[in-house]
């Protein structure tokens, strides 16, 4: 039984890594205006080519994927999908692998009570050809704002 909970040591890493940059975006999201916060999050209105990326960094995007969403269920603090998406292009910078990351909005419903019809907001990160988070519903999200770091394509 204890088996199966035995994580492998490089996956303890970058589960305690995911765990520290969920804490500090949360914080930053908590503490400070969007505005101070969004230079740390790369060039904005840009995007990184869409692409085939190497194996290892393939997997390297699997892993921090992984931690980000295994740990972001238990935080004892909200990691909601802007934070999640925070946290993992901190994490991804830190391995020098260019990302982006999407700020999308979308009206809830269609009725004519502005009140019961409020936006909904969501983010996600794309790294290459990968979403590694907030990749559900992400499709039916207009994009209001992209941050793009590393080597920006033509999209």
């Amino acid at each position: 039984m204890l088996a199966k909970f035995r994580i492998a040591y490089r996956n303890r890493y970058v589960l305690l890594e995911a765990l520290l940059w969920l804490a500090l975006a949360r914080l930053a999201m908590v503490l400070l205006p969007f505005r101070w916060v969004a230079p740390y999050l790369g060039q904005r209105m840009a995007e990184t080519p869409v692409e085939q990326l190497p194996t290892k960094q393939q997997q390297q995007l699997r892993n921090i994927a992984w931690a980000i969403r295994k740990l972001s269920a238990h935080t004892p603090w909200e990691s909601k999908c802007l934070v999640q998406a925070m946290a993992a292009k901190h994490m991804l910078k830190s391995r020098q692998i260019n990302s982006t990351l999407y700020l999308g909005v979308m009206r809830n419903g269609c009725g004519d009570k502005t009140d019961a019809d409020p936006l909904k907001a969501h983010a996600w990160l794309r790294s290459g050809h990968m979403l590694l988070t907030g990749g559900q519903g992400y499709q039916y999200f207009t994009v209001v704002a992209t941050f793009a770091d590393g080597q920006q394509g033509s999209e």
